[in-house]
């Protein structure tokens, strides 16, 4: 079973998750296959390694981590390399995959310029 973990940086504040849900959602919406949740880095739950525990519990071999950072910045370049051998070598029987950054696709920057181009409503 293949499963997405949308990653990103945490906050205490609990209205910062609902767009980070919002994307955990539309994945389980577009393909309802694919198990879909979220994990944080810090300061809320669950965890990388919970969250990547309870999908291998419940069925997930293919295993893929959605980091919602805008930037390649410490904790997409240092923090979450670490965690995923750390996740390979608790769960060898997963395949663990790291997709790159949210913001490195070009995709989402011209979203993103186009958002800003817009006339407002």
């Amino acid at each position: 079973m293949r499963a997405v973990i949308v990653f990103a940086h945490g906050s205490r504040d609990p209205l910062w998750r609902a767009p980070v849900e919002a994307v955990a959602s539309a994945i389980a919406q577009r393909d309802p296959g694919t198990a879909a949740c979220c994990a944080y880095l810090e300061l809320c739950e669950p965890s990388l390694p919970d969250a990547a525990a309870s999908l291998i519990r419940n069925g997930a071999t293919d295993l893929r981590v959605l980091p919602l950072f805008f930037g390649m910045g410490k904790h997409a370049r240092e923090d979450l390399p670490l965690l995923m051998d750390q996740l390979r070598q608790q769960h060898p029987q997963g395949r663990f995959t790291r997709l790159p950054t949210a913001g490195e696709d070009p995709r989402l920057t011209q979203l993103l310029a186009e958002l800003a181009l817009e006339n407002p409503a």
